[in-house]
This record gives structure tokens, sequence and C-alpha cells, in this order.
């Protein structure tokens, strides 16, 4: 497993590191704004679905309609494969 943090605004994207919130801080410090950042894990042995898991602390934000470790928003999650699969797939 690899912990990644995304930043859906600017297509920006941190892995592996021990924790997402080390991975939030990074970007973070680089000028990413918390709002646009969301957690998940990539599971490179796997392929679709289960490739990717939507699971992450950071992500429990019940100001942004998400109050729970996964990702709720189709559009988040769309944003975070589209950012992958540029980075790392493609």
């Amino acid at each position: 497993m690899i912990k990644c943090v995304a930043d859906v605004k600017q297509g920006l994207l941190a892995i592996d590191a021990e924790l997402h919130a080390d991975l939030e801080r990074l970007l973070l410090e680089n000028g990413s704004a918390g709002e646009d950042l969301w957690g998940f894990n990539l599971y490179p042995d796997e392929e679709g679905e289960d490739f990717i898991e939507y699971d992450s602390l950071i992500n429990i934000r019940s100001w942004q309609g998400n109050p729970s470790r996964g990702i709720s928003n189709p559009e988040i999650r769309e944003a975070i494969e589209k950012i992958v699969s540029q980075f790392i797939i493609g």
C-alpha cells in the first residue's frame, strides 16, 4: 500500500509517507489549500476498483459534506483518478 494525497484543484500528487497527514503538510507548505487535499491509498499489485482505496483520516470534514474517512463526492474521486492516471499510470 502506498499512501497518497491529491490536491484536486491544482492537480498535484504527494506520495509515499508514513501518514497521510505528512503528505498533507507537505502540500500545505507548498501552497495547497486544505479543502482541496484528499487522502487515499494505492495498491500497485491490484487492478480496477481495487487499485485505489479512498480511505484517510484527513478526509473527515463534515463542514465539506464528508463526515467519514472515505470520499463521498464522486466528482472528487474522479478528479483523483485523473491525477493518478496522469502521474502514476500514464
